[in-house]
Protein backbone atom coordinates (compact mmCIF):
# COMPACT_ATOMS: atom_id res chain seq x y z
CA UNK A 1 0.00 0.00 0.00
CA UNK A 2 2.61 2.42 -0.72
CA UNK A 3 0.17 4.83 -2.20
CA UNK A 4 -1.88 5.78 0.30
CA UNK A 5 -0.64 8.59 2.25
CA UNK A 6 1.34 7.95 6.13
CA UNK A 7 -0.57 9.70 9.04
CA UNK A 8 1.28 12.85 9.93
CA UNK A 9 2.08 11.46 13.51
CA UNK A 10 3.52 8.61 11.82
CA UNK A 11 6.26 11.12 10.39
CA UNK A 12 9.57 10.73 12.80
CA UNK A 13 10.87 14.44 11.36
CA UNK A 14 9.32 17.20 12.97
CA UNK A 15 10.50 19.50 10.11
CA UNK A 16 9.17 17.09 8.07
CA UNK A 17 5.71 16.82 9.43
CA UNK A 18 5.06 20.43 9.19
CA UNK A 19 6.29 20.24 5.81
CA UNK A 20 3.90 17.01 4.74
CA UNK A 21 0.79 18.77 6.31
CA UNK A 22 1.55 22.04 4.34
CA UNK A 23 1.61 20.39 1.68
CA UNK A 24 -1.78 18.74 2.49
CA UNK A 25 -3.54 21.59 3.01
CA UNK A 26 -2.39 23.20 -0.28
CA UNK A 27 -3.99 20.16 -1.84
CA UNK A 28 -1.00 19.02 -3.61
CA UNK A 29 -1.74 15.06 -4.98
CA UNK A 30 0.37 12.26 -2.54
CA UNK A 31 2.64 11.74 -5.84
CA UNK A 32 3.75 15.41 -5.54
CA UNK A 33 3.98 15.07 -1.81
CA UNK A 34 6.50 12.39 -2.27
CA UNK A 35 8.47 14.11 -4.87
CA UNK A 36 9.23 17.40 -3.17
CA UNK A 37 10.04 15.66 0.12
CA UNK A 38 12.45 13.80 -1.76
CA UNK A 39 13.82 16.65 -3.39
CA UNK A 40 14.08 18.88 -0.10
CA UNK A 41 15.44 16.02 1.86
CA UNK A 42 18.10 15.76 -0.39
CA UNK A 43 19.23 19.88 -0.37
CA UNK A 44 18.58 19.69 3.10
CA UNK A 45 21.78 16.87 3.41
CA UNK A 46 23.28 18.26 0.36
CA UNK A 47 23.17 21.90 2.32
CA UNK A 48 24.10 20.38 5.82
CA UNK A 49 21.74 21.81 7.51
CA UNK A 50 20.94 21.40 11.13
CA UNK A 51 18.00 23.23 12.05
CA UNK A 52 14.95 24.62 10.23
CA UNK A 53 16.69 28.39 10.54
CA UNK A 54 19.73 27.53 8.36
CA UNK A 55 17.72 26.76 5.25
CA UNK A 56 17.85 29.59 2.67
CA UNK A 57 16.87 30.45 -0.73
CA UNK A 58 20.39 31.44 -1.35
CA UNK A 59 21.77 27.96 -2.03
CA UNK A 60 19.06 26.67 -4.25
CA UNK A 61 21.06 27.53 -7.33
CA UNK A 62 24.49 26.14 -6.01
CA UNK A 63 22.50 22.95 -5.12
CA UNK A 64 20.60 23.22 -8.27
CA UNK A 65 23.96 23.47 -10.57
CA UNK A 66 25.26 20.26 -8.56
CA UNK A 67 22.42 18.40 -9.79
CA UNK A 68 23.37 19.15 -13.11
CA UNK A 69 27.57 18.98 -13.13
CA UNK A 70 27.55 16.14 -10.95
CA UNK A 71 24.51 14.23 -11.82
CA UNK A 72 23.82 15.28 -15.25
CA UNK A 73 20.68 15.47 -14.55
CA UNK A 74 17.50 16.04 -17.83
CA UNK A 75 16.14 19.66 -18.11
CA UNK A 76 13.31 17.99 -16.32
CA UNK A 77 14.61 16.31 -13.02
CA UNK A 78 16.27 19.74 -12.37
CA UNK A 79 12.82 22.21 -12.94
CA UNK A 80 11.30 19.36 -11.32
CA UNK A 81 13.96 19.88 -8.26
CA UNK A 82 13.46 23.63 -8.76
CA UNK A 83 9.60 23.52 -8.01
CA UNK A 84 10.22 21.44 -4.69
CA UNK A 85 12.34 24.08 -3.67
CA UNK A 86 11.10 26.83 -4.54
CA UNK A 87 7.71 25.65 -2.72
CA UNK A 88 9.97 25.16 0.39
CA UNK A 89 11.23 28.50 0.15
CA UNK A 90 8.83 30.86 -0.52
CA UNK A 91 5.59 29.07 0.36
CA UNK A 92 6.63 27.37 3.97
CA UNK A 93 9.42 29.77 5.20
CA UNK A 94 8.48 32.78 3.34
CA UNK A 95 11.55 33.41 2.00
CA UNK A 96 12.32 35.77 -1.68
CA UNK A 97 13.05 33.50 -4.51
CA UNK A 98 12.77 35.42 -7.71
CA UNK A 99 16.32 36.06 -8.30
CA UNK A 100 17.83 33.29 -8.36
CA UNK A 101 20.27 32.36 -10.99
CA UNK A 102 22.06 29.04 -12.16
CA UNK A 103 23.17 26.73 -14.99
CA UNK A 104 20.33 24.88 -16.89
CA UNK A 105 20.28 21.74 -17.65
CA UNK A 106 20.46 21.60 -21.78
CA UNK A 107 20.00 17.91 -22.76
CA UNK A 108 17.31 17.96 -25.48
CA UNK A 109 13.74 16.07 -24.81
CA UNK A 110 13.76 12.59 -25.86
CA UNK A 111 11.68 11.71 -28.57
CA UNK A 112 9.23 8.77 -26.58
CA UNK A 113 9.22 5.16 -27.71
CA UNK A 114 6.73 4.09 -29.46
CA UNK A 115 5.03 0.54 -30.78
CA UNK A 116 3.92 -0.13 -34.07
CA UNK A 117 0.00 -1.82 -33.68
CA UNK A 118 1.07 -5.17 -34.49
CA UNK A 119 3.96 -5.03 -31.68
CA UNK A 120 1.62 -4.12 -29.18
CA UNK A 121 -1.32 -6.63 -30.02
CA UNK A 122 1.80 -9.05 -30.02
CA UNK A 123 2.87 -8.10 -26.49
CA UNK A 124 -0.49 -7.76 -25.30
CA UNK A 125 -1.40 -10.92 -26.45
CA UNK A 126 1.72 -12.78 -23.91
CA UNK A 127 0.73 -11.12 -21.05
CA UNK A 128 -1.23 -13.50 -18.85
CA UNK A 129 -4.40 -12.45 -16.58
CA UNK A 130 -5.83 -10.59 -15.17
CA UNK A 131 -2.51 -8.09 -16.03
CA UNK A 132 -3.75 -8.54 -19.84
CA UNK A 133 -6.28 -6.54 -18.97
CA UNK A 134 -4.66 -3.81 -17.55
CA UNK A 135 -1.81 -3.65 -20.24
CA UNK A 136 -5.15 -3.14 -22.50
CA UNK A 137 -6.50 -0.19 -20.87
CA UNK A 138 -2.84 1.34 -21.08
CA UNK A 139 -2.79 0.75 -24.94
CA UNK A 140 -6.57 1.54 -25.57
CA UNK A 141 -7.11 4.54 -22.87
CA UNK A 142 -3.71 5.88 -22.78
CA UNK A 143 -3.63 5.33 -19.30
CA UNK A 144 -0.49 5.88 -16.77
CA UNK A 145 0.00 2.48 -14.92
CA UNK A 146 -0.95 3.70 -11.38
CA UNK A 147 -4.29 5.62 -13.03
CA UNK A 148 -5.09 1.89 -14.71
CA UNK A 149 -4.51 0.16 -10.84
CA UNK A 150 -6.06 2.59 -8.86
CA UNK A 151 -9.10 2.27 -10.96
CA UNK A 152 -12.65 1.54 -9.33
CA UNK A 153 -15.41 -0.40 -10.22
CA UNK A 154 -18.04 3.04 -10.21
CA UNK A 155 -14.95 4.50 -12.70
CA UNK A 156 -15.97 2.17 -15.79
CA UNK A 157 -18.91 3.22 -17.65
CA UNK A 158 -19.85 0.83 -20.26
CA UNK A 159 -22.97 3.07 -21.54
CA UNK A 160 -20.76 5.95 -22.02
CA UNK A 161 -17.83 3.73 -23.08
CA UNK A 162 -15.40 6.20 -20.89
CA UNK A 163 -13.00 5.87 -18.11
CA UNK A 164 -13.12 8.28 -15.56
CA UNK A 165 -9.88 9.05 -14.34
CA UNK A 166 -9.42 10.56 -10.67
CA UNK A 167 -6.76 12.06 -9.12
CA UNK A 168 -4.27 11.83 -11.67
CA UNK A 169 -1.30 13.68 -12.04
CA UNK A 170 -1.33 16.96 -11.22
CA UNK A 171 -4.23 15.70 -8.71
CA UNK A 172 -6.73 16.79 -11.61
CA UNK A 173 -9.92 14.12 -12.62
CA UNK A 174 -10.37 13.81 -16.31
CA UNK A 175 -12.00 11.03 -18.58
CA UNK A 176 -10.72 9.10 -21.52
CA UNK A 177 -12.44 7.04 -23.80
CA UNK A 178 -12.82 3.11 -23.42
CA UNK A 179 -12.33 0.70 -26.32
CA UNK A 180 -15.63 -0.98 -26.77
CA UNK A 181 -13.24 -4.32 -27.59
CA UNK A 182 -12.78 -4.28 -24.07
CA UNK A 183 -16.83 -4.34 -22.72
CA UNK A 184 -17.10 -8.18 -22.56
CA UNK A 185 -13.62 -8.19 -20.71
CA UNK A 186 -14.43 -5.41 -18.30
CA UNK A 187 -17.99 -7.35 -17.92
CA UNK A 188 -15.59 -10.32 -16.73
CA UNK A 189 -13.64 -8.81 -14.99
CA UNK A 190 -16.79 -7.55 -13.01
CA UNK A 191 -18.08 -10.58 -11.71
CA UNK A 192 -14.31 -11.72 -10.82
CA UNK A 193 -14.05 -8.73 -8.54
CA UNK A 194 -17.66 -9.46 -7.61
CA UNK A 195 -16.98 -13.09 -6.40
CA UNK A 196 -13.67 -12.02 -4.35
CA UNK A 197 -15.17 -9.18 -2.72
CA UNK A 198 -18.88 -11.37 -1.53
CA UNK A 199 -15.89 -13.91 -0.09
CA UNK A 200 -14.30 -11.32 1.32
CA UNK A 201 -17.30 -10.14 3.47
CA UNK A 202 -17.99 -13.59 3.90
CA UNK A 203 -15.10 -13.73 6.08
CA UNK A 204 -15.63 -10.84 7.98
CA UNK A 205 -13.84 -8.33 5.62
CA UNK A 206 -14.57 -6.04 2.24
CA UNK A 207 -13.71 -2.79 3.42
CA UNK A 208 -11.08 -0.62 0.62
CA UNK A 209 -8.97 2.17 0.84
CA UNK A 210 -11.13 5.50 0.53
CA UNK A 211 -9.05 9.16 0.10
CA UNK A 212 -10.29 11.06 3.50
CA UNK A 213 -12.23 13.42 1.52
CA UNK A 214 -14.70 10.13 0.18
CA UNK A 215 -14.29 8.27 3.05
CA UNK A 216 -15.92 11.27 5.21
CA UNK A 217 -18.12 12.04 2.28
CA UNK A 218 -19.10 8.01 1.74
CA UNK A 219 -18.66 6.87 5.23
CA UNK A 220 -20.49 3.36 4.24
CA UNK A 221 -19.12 2.85 0.89
CA UNK A 222 -15.78 1.13 2.38
CA UNK A 223 -17.86 -1.90 1.77
CA UNK A 224 -19.58 -1.18 -1.53
CA UNK A 225 -19.11 -3.06 -4.94
CA UNK A 226 -19.20 -0.19 -6.35
CA UNK A 227 -15.76 1.35 -4.79
CA UNK A 228 -13.72 -2.03 -4.75
CA UNK A 229 -10.46 -1.72 -7.35
CA UNK A 230 -10.78 -3.05 -11.07
CA UNK A 231 -7.63 -5.15 -10.53
CA UNK A 232 -7.92 -5.99 -6.66
CA UNK A 233 -4.54 -7.97 -5.00
CA UNK A 234 -4.53 -11.42 -4.87
CA UNK A 235 -3.92 -11.41 -1.15
CA UNK A 236 -5.35 -8.84 1.88
CA UNK A 237 -3.30 -6.44 3.45
CA UNK A 238 -3.04 -4.16 6.79
CA UNK A 239 -4.03 -0.35 5.47
CA UNK A 240 -0.90 1.56 7.27
CA UNK A 241 -3.21 4.71 8.83
CA UNK A 242 -6.62 2.96 10.06
CA UNK A 243 -4.64 -0.72 10.90
CA UNK A 244 -7.69 -2.58 9.04
CA UNK A 245 -7.17 -5.66 7.14
CA UNK A 246 -8.20 -5.28 3.52
CA UNK A 247 -7.79 -5.75 0.14
CA UNK A 248 -5.71 -3.02 -2.04
CA UNK A 249 -5.21 -3.40 -5.64
CA UNK A 250 -2.14 -4.48 -8.18
CA UNK A 251 1.19 -3.40 -7.57
CA UNK A 252 2.88 -2.06 -10.44
CA UNK A 253 5.59 -4.06 -10.19
CA UNK A 254 3.76 -6.94 -10.51
CA UNK A 255 2.18 -5.10 -13.32
CA UNK A 256 5.73 -4.04 -15.19
CA UNK A 257 7.32 -7.48 -14.32
CA UNK A 258 4.52 -9.38 -16.91
CA UNK A 259 5.03 -6.62 -19.48
CA UNK A 260 9.05 -6.68 -19.09
CA UNK A 261 8.90 -10.43 -20.12
CA UNK A 262 6.46 -10.22 -22.66
CA UNK A 263 8.39 -8.13 -24.33
CA UNK A 264 11.11 -10.25 -23.84
CA UNK A 265 9.64 -12.97 -25.66
CA UNK A 266 8.11 -11.20 -28.36
CA UNK A 267 11.54 -10.25 -29.57
CA UNK A 268 10.91 -6.67 -29.64
CA UNK A 269 14.08 -4.83 -28.84
CA UNK A 270 13.02 -1.29 -27.70
CA UNK A 271 14.16 0.01 -24.35
CA UNK A 272 10.09 -0.02 -23.76
CA UNK A 273 7.60 -0.68 -20.61
CA UNK A 274 4.35 -0.22 -19.19
CA UNK A 275 4.69 3.64 -20.19
CA UNK A 276 5.45 2.81 -23.86
CA UNK A 277 1.80 1.92 -24.59
CA UNK A 278 0.73 5.42 -23.47
CA UNK A 279 3.03 6.67 -25.71
CA UNK A 280 1.86 4.25 -28.81
CA UNK A 281 -2.06 5.41 -28.15
CA UNK A 282 -1.32 9.05 -28.18
CA UNK A 283 0.91 8.82 -31.72
CA UNK A 284 -1.67 5.77 -33.21
CA UNK A 285 -4.32 8.99 -32.22
CA UNK A 286 -2.36 11.79 -34.10
CA UNK A 287 -1.34 9.43 -37.14
CA UNK A 288 -4.95 8.63 -37.38
CA UNK A 289 -6.24 12.52 -37.58
CA UNK A 290 -7.09 13.29 -34.08
CA UNK A 291 -6.76 16.85 -32.87
CA UNK A 292 -4.12 17.72 -30.80
CA UNK A 293 -6.23 19.07 -28.20
CA UNK A 294 -8.38 15.95 -28.09
CA UNK A 295 -5.30 13.93 -27.65
CA UNK A 296 -4.11 16.94 -24.24
CA UNK A 297 -7.48 16.03 -22.91
CA UNK A 298 -7.80 12.26 -23.04
CA UNK A 299 -3.68 11.94 -21.63
CA UNK A 300 -4.33 14.51 -19.14
CA UNK A 301 -1.19 16.64 -19.85
CA UNK A 302 -1.84 20.13 -18.15
CA UNK A 303 0.33 21.65 -20.96
CA UNK A 304 0.03 21.37 -24.67
CA UNK A 305 3.58 21.33 -25.41
CA UNK A 306 3.75 17.95 -23.58
CA UNK A 307 1.40 16.45 -26.32
CA UNK A 308 3.21 18.06 -29.21
CA UNK A 309 6.47 15.78 -28.62
CA UNK A 310 4.66 13.16 -30.48
CA UNK A 311 4.34 15.30 -33.40
CA UNK A 312 7.53 14.28 -33.90
CA UNK A 313 6.38 10.66 -33.56
CA UNK A 314 3.71 10.78 -35.59
CA UNK A 315 4.75 13.08 -38.22
CA UNK A 316 7.74 11.51 -40.03
CA UNK A 317 5.50 9.14 -41.45
CA UNK A 318 3.01 11.82 -42.83
CA UNK A 319 5.49 13.40 -44.58
CA UNK A 320 5.67 12.55 -47.65
CA UNK A 321 9.24 12.57 -47.94
CA UNK A 322 11.05 9.75 -49.29
CA UNK A 323 14.86 8.31 -49.14
CA UNK A 324 16.96 9.02 -51.98
CA UNK A 325 18.05 5.43 -51.72
CA UNK A 326 14.23 4.09 -51.74
CA UNK A 327 13.86 6.34 -55.13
Amino acid sequence: MNDIPPLISEINSKFISELTSFIRVRGLSYSTEKTYIHWIKRFIHYSGYQSRQDITSTDISRFLEHLVISKNVSPNTQKTALNALVFLCRELLKQNTEKLTFKRAKKGPKIPEVFSHQEAVKIIELVPSPFKLAVQLMYGSGLRINETLRLRITDIDLHTSSITIRNGKGNRDRKTLLPRSLHAPLRQQFKAVNILHDQDLSNGFGDVYMPYALAKKYPTQAKGYGWQYLFPASRLSIDPRSEKTMRHHLTDRAVQKQVMKAIKNANILKRAGCHTFRHSFATRLLENGTDLRNIQELLGHADIKTTQIYTHVAGLHHSGVISPLDK
